[in-house]
């Protein structure tokens, strides 16, 4: 073999040997080809944990913080209703007919309520106590108390019951004037009986000032509603609604559902009312409040054209009430009128008037700022009057008083037929009291493309609305109806003056309509 093949095949051998030990020290350290450092590189991008902003992290540490510290402040409320038993006999020979219930009936709810005082005083909702013959108090470390009612005041809904003890956790009350639409809250209670007590959910303020349709239809009552999206259910009512500083800044009270479940929406009694109605109860055990004596309604942009106001902020008075002896009456306020603030402060809601009045002392007087027709401004003193201490009983309506007719014409500015009140279609009261003072129209009949739709009822409602004056005329017959309204020109504001068919009975309000 020759020197020069043989240096060949030296060479050949230590690159065998390099190369074999390449792979034994990769194969050692596991470095990936590249085909497995691509997959790698993807899975690795996948896999890895998403950056969490710090007010994210900071945020659910607020939530758990505040549900571990007002926790132990929630109960849950137990109540009995007993059904009472009869006395009454059957007529001989209808015994076999009928059982007569020996014991009494049980109606058993439930509910939450938190604890205000160390020495056991607990705000909640008057209809989770409202008639209990027996309410049981559950604490957070599962004692148990029988609890006794303090007071109830059905309409703000807000009831105060109180447990002997001593030493007990409470919550701290937040002010929900200055929370916001998007603030972050806590809605704490029991809801759907017992087998989910003292839940914690989470969501934010939605809304403010809400009024909700077909709850507490007393005259006097209250309705200022804090919206949430936090999942309300039954059960939670009386339970607090707590901001992220742990402040309770309403007690919760209703839903908007179909289904009697959660739906989407809560609704909460903001805590500064529930405060001021809790103060009364408990050193008086009833809620005085005064009133003005008028009906209002919210302003729309006709009242606020009619006044010749840039914004549209305040309520219409709608008649007063007494009619005789209404505070707002004697001091010159008008229907018709734009109340726009009290004592300098305005007033942009129905709710608003009503706090800032209701919970004044009867005998005070306050100073009302009225705007009427033309822009006209007056301040005028009110000397306030005690709010009547029961409801008047109900009147019920007359179905058949109002019947539509095909044949009556079609007042086009206003999009409305009417028919005059008659003695003979009349056996209402109430109805025959509007006869003996001159009459009405009722509306028969509200066009679709009118501007009176949805702002008037008709008879298809079976509870039409009864027209007493236009423009402040009195309005008895179809043709003095025709005599007014020839005055008005299209785009005009016309002012109605109207009586409604109310669960209180007929009362009294103002309509205000632009012609077409």
């Amino acid at each position: 073999m020759s020197v020069k093949t043989r240096d060949w095949l030296k060479f050949g051998t230590l690159v065998a040997l390099a190369f074999a030990l390449g792979l034994a020290f990769a194969s050692a350290f596991r470095l990936p080809t590249r085909g497995e450092a691509a997959v790698r590189s993807v899975l690795q991008d996948t896999s890895r944990p998403v950056p969490q902003a710090k007010a994210a992290v900071d945020l659910g540490e607020a939530f758990a913080s505040v549900a571990e510290h007002v926790k132990p402040a929630v109960v849950y409320i137990k109540s009995e209703r007993r059904e009472r038993v009869s006395n009454r006999r059957l007529p001989p020979g209808f015994e076999d007919f009928f059982q007569v219930p020996r014991r009494p009936q049980i109606e058993q709810g439930s509910g939450s309520g938190f604890i205000v005082s160390q020495d056991g005083y607990i705000l909640t909702n008057n209809h989770v106590v409202q008639g209990a013959d027996r309410v049981t108090v559950r604490l957070y470390d599962n004692r148990e108390f029988e609890a006794k009612t303090v007071g109830t005041d059905p309409s703000t809904d807000v009831a105060v019951i109180k447990i002997q003890a001593t030493g007990l956790p409470t919550v701290r009350m937040g002010d929900a004037d200055s929370t916001r639409i998007g603030n972050w809250v806590l809605a704490i209670g029991n809801p759907l009986g017992e087998n989910f007590t003292f839940t914690v959910t989470a969501g934010i303020i939605s809304a403010k000032g809400r009024l909700l349709a077909g709850l507490n239809q007393s005259r006097y009552a209250i309705q200022d509603f804090i919206q949430t999206d936090a999942a309300i259910n039954p059960g939670n009512s009386g339970g607090p609604l707590v901001n992220v500083r742990g402040e309770v800044i309403g007690i919760n009270s209703a839903i908007a559902s179909e289904t009697g479940f959660y739906a989407g929406y809560g609704f909460a009694i903001p805590i500064n009312l529930a405060r001021t109605v809790m103060t009364q109860l408990i050193a008086t055990g009833h809620v005085e409040r005064a009133v003005i004596g008028v009906s209002i309604h919210a302003i729309t942009p006709e009242d606020a054209e009619n006044a010749k106001l840039s914004e549209i902020r305040g309520v219409v008075v709608d008649q007063f009430s007494p009619p005789d002896d209404s505070p707002a009456k004697r001091a010159g306020i008008q229907e018709g009128d734009v109340i726009i603030a009290v004592d300098g402060e305005q007033i942009g809601s129905v709710a608003q008037l009503q706090q800032k009045v209701g919970f004044k002392k009867p005998g005070e007087t306050v100073q009302v700022t009225v705007v009427r027709e033309g822009g006209v401004k007056k301040t005028l003193p009110v000397k306030l009057a005690a709010a009547p201490t029961s409801e008047p009983e109900e009147v019920s309506s007359n179905d058949d008083a109002a019947s539509s007719r095909d044949s009556a014409p079609m007042e086009s500015k206003l999009g409305i037929s009417v028919e005059p009140l008659s003695q003979e279609t009349v056996r209402d009261p109430d109805l025959r009291q509007v006869m003996r003072s001159g009459g009405g129209l009722i509306v028969s009949q509200v066009s679709p493309d009118g501007p009176a739709f949805q702002r008037l009822s008709d008879a298809s409602t079976n509870y039409p609305d009864i027209i007493l004056k236009v423009n402040g005329k009195a309005t008895t017959s179809r043709a003095e109806l025709r005599q007014v309204m020839a005055a008005v020109k299209r785009g005009d504001i016309v002012t109605l003056t109207v009586l409604v068919s109310t669960p209180d009975g007929w009362q009294q309000r103002i309509v205000r309509l632009r012609a077409s």
